[in-house]
């Protein structure tokens, strides 16, 4: 299943959007969890600057 969904992203306007995973302490707990997204890749440093 993971190669179709990478051939997908591939294809036409995808090769220019890039997965980001941010790894997010939670207050409460101290545990980690992530956060992933698919954003442009003109917004890559901004996701990863703001709070999300």
């Amino acid at each position: 299943m993971a190669k179709k969904t990478v051939a997908t992203l591939q294809t036409g306007s995808g090769k220019n959007h890039t997965k980001v995973i941010k790894m997010v302490k939670s207050p409460k707990t101290g545990a980690y969890s992530f956060k992933e997204e698919v954003v442009t890749n003109d917004q890559v440093s901004d996701w990863f600057k703001s709070g999300k």
